[in-house]
C-alpha cells in the first residue's frame, strides 16, 4: 500500500518505524490501554515533538487526572520542555464543564480553540468517561459533530481512553477513526511485559503484530517486531568456509562453516558450550571479524576470565577499543552483550543486536542461550517466529551465527513440536556435546549431527578442554 499522507512524527523513532513514518496528519486516533500501560506519557511524547512557537498543542483532560497532577508527572521524564508548558502546549481541564453541562459542551469549545490558537495537535485524556455522561444517542450525534469539525480543519487529533476489549466491537468512536493504537501491560510472575499494537491505520500501511517496550525516563523504548527479510530468488548462504577456531572440528565439517549458516552447539552442563563459542569468536578477532558475544548467565567479569584463559585476551571494555591485538594480528574487536535472565526481553535483544551489527559492521554472532530467550518469551509461538526470523536476517546479511542449548536429550533436549525443538530445522550445522560417563574414565565426545550442504564426519569423537580450548582428537 502506498501512502499518500503526510505525517505526523510521534518523537519516537521505532513508533514511526512500525508506523510506517507516524501518524497520517488531519486524522482523528485513538490510543487505548488498561490503566498504567502508557497512554498518557505516548501521548505526552508526541506533544512535546511536534510543539513549537509556530506550531501549538492543546492537551485537554475531562475527569481523569488534574492538570497539576498530569503537568507534574511528566517532568520526571526528559523529553518535557516547561518552557513550552502554557505557551506552546497549553493544558486546559473541562472535567468540570462536562459534569456541569454535559457533552455538548465539547464541541463548542473546541471549535473555539481552533479559532483562536489554530493547535497543530488536540489530545483529549480521556475520552472515554464521557460515556458515563450521556446516552448513545447523545453520544453518537457529538461523535458525528465533532468528526465535522476536525476534518474542516487542518488538526490532528488523539482520543486516550481505557478501553476493554468489548468496547471495541460496540463503542462508537472506534468506527469513525482513522487510527487505533493499543498498548498492553502483561503481568509475569516477577515483572510486566508490555506491548504496542496497530489496530487501525486508515490509508497506511505498517508492521502488524505485538511490539514490546519499555517506559524510561525518556519516554516510551520501543522494539519494533522481527520480520522475516525479503530473499532475492537467487539468494543462497555464501560459498566461502571460515575456520571455527576450534581444534580438529573443521576437518570434521569439511573445512569449516559456510559464511551466513547458523550453527546450534547442544549440550548438557559442562560439556564445553560456551567454549567452543568463545574459541568462534576469538577465531573471527584473528580473521578481521568484528565479533558480538551475547550472554544471559555469565556476567562480563565472569566471561572476562574465560576469555583470558583461552588466548590471554583481556575483554574488559573491548567495545571502547578500535583495535585489539591477538597473537600478532590486529583485529576489530569484540563487543560483549550481557543482560540478566532476570530482564530479558527478547524484543529489546533483537534491537540492541541488530543495532550492533548494523554500526560496527558484525560479522560473527553468538548466542549464549537461546534456552534463556525461551525462559523470557510469553507465547511459544511468538518465540520460534522470532528465531526463525533471526536465522534469516543473519543469512542475509552474511552473519555467521552460533547459538547455544542446554540439552538433555540426543539432539535437541526439547520436543519437534516445541519452538526450540523446532530449531533444528532451521539450523545448517548441529554439534552435539555430551559426558560419556559409562567408561571408567570419564570422557566428553561431540558429533556433528548435521551440516547443510557439505559432507561430514558422523562419527563420534573425543575431545578434551584445556586451558587453550577445545580439542578434538
Amino acid at each position: 500500500m502506498s501512502d499518500i499522507y503526510p505525517r505526523i512524527s510521534t518523537g519516537n523513532s521505532k513508533a514511526n518505524e512500525i508506523l510506517h513514518g507516524g501518524f497520517p496528519a488531519n486524522s482523528i486516533n485513538l490510543i487505548i490501554g488498561q490503566p498504567g500501560s502508557g497512554k498518557t506519557v505516548f501521548a505526552q511524547q508526541l506533544a512535546f515533538h511536534n510543539s513549537d512557537d509556530n506550531h501549538h498543542i492543546l492537551y485537554l483532560t475531562t475527569m481523569s487526572e488534574p492538570v497539576t497532577k498530569v503537568v507534574r508527572y511528566l517532568q520526571q521524564f526528559s523529553f518535557c520542555d516547561v518552557d513550552k508548558i502554557g505557551s506552546a502546549i497549553q493544558y486546559e481541564d473541562i472535567g468540570n464543564d462536562l459534569m456541569k453541562s454535559g457533552i455538548g459542551v465539547l464541541v463548542p469549545y473546541l471549535k473555539e480553540a481552533i479559532k483562536t490558537t489554530s493547535p497543530k495537535i488536540i489530545i483529549i485524556d480521556s475520552f472515554k468517561p464521557l460515556h458515563d455522561l450521556s446516552t448513545v444517542l447523545e453520544m453518537r450525534k457529538m461523535l458525528f459533530e465533532l468528526t465535522g469539525l476536525l476534518t474542516a480543519y487542518e488538526t490532528t487529533v488523539f482520543l486516550l481512553g481505557d478501553y476493554s476489549d468489548e468496547d471495541t466491537k460496540t463503542l462508537p468512536e472506534f468506527a469513525v477513526v482513522d487510527g487505533i493504537v493499543e498498548l498492553l501491560r502483561s503481568g509475569r510472575s516477577t515483572r510486566d511485559e508490555r506491548f504496542l499494537r496497530v489496530l487501525k491505520l486508515r490509508g497506511s500501511s505498517y508492521i502488524e503484530g505485538l511490539h514490546g517496550f519499555r517506559i524510561l525516563p525518556k519516554g516510551l523504548d520501543i522494539y519494533p517486531r522481527l520480520v522475516t527479510p525479503d530473499v532475492a530468488e537467487h539468494y543462497v548462504i555464501g560459498q566461502d568456509q571460515i575456520l571455527t577456531g576450534v581444534d580438529g572440528l573443521d576437518k570434521i565439517i569439511g573445512g569449516g562453516l559456510r559464511k551466513g549458516s547458523m550453527t546450534l552447539v547442544s549440550g548438557g552442563t559442562g560439556t564445553g558450550k560456551t567454549t567452543m563459542a568463545l574459541q568462534f569468536v576469538i577465531e573471527g578477532l584473528r580473521h578481521h571479524e568484528r565479533s558480538l558475544y551475547v550472554n544471559f548467565q555469565e556476567n562480563p567479569a565472569q566471561l572476562e576470565r574465560s576469555v583470558d584463559n583461552l588466548c590471554g585476551l583481556s575483554v574488559r571494555n573491548l567495545s571502547e577499543v578500535e583495535a585489539l591485538e591477538v597473537e600478532q594480528n590486529i583485529a576489530p574487536g569484540l563487543d560483549m552483550l550481557y543482560i540478566s535472565p532476570v530482564e530479558v526481553q527478547i524484543d529489546s535483544v533483537i534491537v540492541t543486536l541488530f543495532r550492533a551489527i548494523k554500526e560496527k559492521k558484525i560479522r560473527r554472532v553468538v548466542i549464549d542461550s537461546i534456552g534463556d530467550l525461551a525462559m523470557a518469551a510469553s507465547d511459544p509461538q511468538r518465540l520460534h517466529d522470532y528465531l526463525y526470523a533471526l536465522v534469516q536476517h543473519f543469512a542475509v546479511q552474511g552473519v555467521t551465527a552460533m547459538f547455544t542449548l542446554e540439552t538433555g536429550d540426543a539432539i535437541t533436549g526439547a520436543s519437534t513440536d516445541s519452538p526450540l525443538g523446532r530449531i533444528s530445522y532451521m539450523s545448517d550445522n548441529i554439534f552435539l556435546l555430551s559426558l560419556n560417563q559409562e567408561l571408567p574414565d570419564p570422557i566428553r565426545e561431540i558429533k556433528c549431527v548435521k551440516t547443510r550442504g557439505s559432507k561430514q564426519d558422523l562419527h563420534i569423537h573425543e575431545f578434551t578442554i584445556e586451558k587453550d580450548g577445545i580439542h578434538i582428537t
